[in-house]
């Protein structure tokens, strides 16, 4: 019942038996077995067919609820079992890349302290490149950094997906136009991170498949940190690539307006790294903590 749960569970979340399939490394057939096995089990329908397309019913929406409380549970039991074996007390110093010690970490460091109230975390922010050099001088056990560099001492582990997406002011006549092209994009004023920032190596990548680099734009300024970028945007008519994360709220006040551009998508990961070889337990409760957070399997 528990994996039929959990199959239920990814295809409300995904609303797709395909991509549930893929994810849970079943086959679709499996997904539909599970699904009819519960519906059977309960005598209702949990989701509705139209085609290729699936929509959830009422009865699967209370489900979900009943489904989601469980997981939170099961994660709750796994990590407090986890910290009776572990210490429970003591320092753990982490360093986070701009975008996830401003929008990321702050709940998680605090949901984390009241659990372990014995614990001191001492959090330093800075750039992809020194938070690595930070663990690499052994100042942080654990960092947390949105690029991946080749570094052959520092174990990379992904973590949370993130989309950097560009964006202006809601007011800008920009928004306007329904898709940017490559040629657009030469005409605008652009906004972006400093030298080291793991945002810039990432959007750099992007642009390669359209045959553009930081040469082909207009840099109007590059500025240190998300927040100062946000706020010269909103004063200006520039453009930036920023993190959806980082603009949930402007987004929600009308503030900022993503802009779609043609042929472009900006993915990636933010990565936990920490040393080859080298384990610390408190370090390893907190990636458990962050993992249930977000409910991802760590494999």
């Amino acid at each position: 019942m528990d994996f039929r749960f959990k199959v239920f569970y990814t295809v409300a979340n995904r609303l797709s038996f395909t991509k549930a399939a893929a994810e849970l490394f079943i086959t679709q057939p499996a997904i539909s077995k599970h699904i009819q096995e519960l519906e059977e089990e309960y005598k209702i329908k949990l989701f509705d067919r139209n085609g290729s397309k699936i929509s959830i019913t009422i009865a699967g929406k209370v489900l979900l609820k009943h489904t989601k409380r469980i997981f939170e549970i099961y994660r709750e039991i796994d990590f407090d079992m986890s910290a009776l074996i572990n210490e429970r007390s003591g320092l753990l110093r982490i360093g986070a890349s701009t975008t996830i010690s401003q929008y990321i970490i702050p709940p998680l460091l605090a949901q984390f302290h009241q659990k372990m109230e014995n614990s001191t975390i001492n959090l330093v922010n800075g750039n992809t490149e020194q938070i690595e050099n930070a663990l690499l001088n052994k100042e942080i056990e654990l960092g947390i950094v949105e690029g991946q560099s080749k570094n052959t001492s520092i174990k990379y582990t992904p973590f949370l997906k993130d989309e950097l997406v560009l964006v202006c002011k809601s007011s800008n006549s920009l928004t306007n136009l329904e898709e940017l092209t490559q040629e657009d994009l030469k005409k605008m004023s652009f906004l972006i991170r400093e030298q080291g920032s793991g945002t810039l190596d990432v959007i750099a990548h992007a642009l390669k498949p359209l045959e553009l680099n930081f040469n082909d734009l207009t840099i109007e300024m590059q500025l240190g940190g998300t927040e100062n970028i946000k706020s010269y945007l909103l004063n200006s008519d520039c453009v930036a690539f920023i993190s959806i994360h980082a603009i949930q709220k402007e987004l929600k006040n009308n503030e900022l307006t993503i802009l779609d551009v043609k042929n472009l998508s900006i993915e990636r990961y933010f990565y936990i790294i920490s040393l080859q070889g080298i384990k610390d337990s408190l370090s390893e409760l907190f990636i458990k903590h962050m993992f249930s957070h977000y409910n991802i399997t760590l494999y």
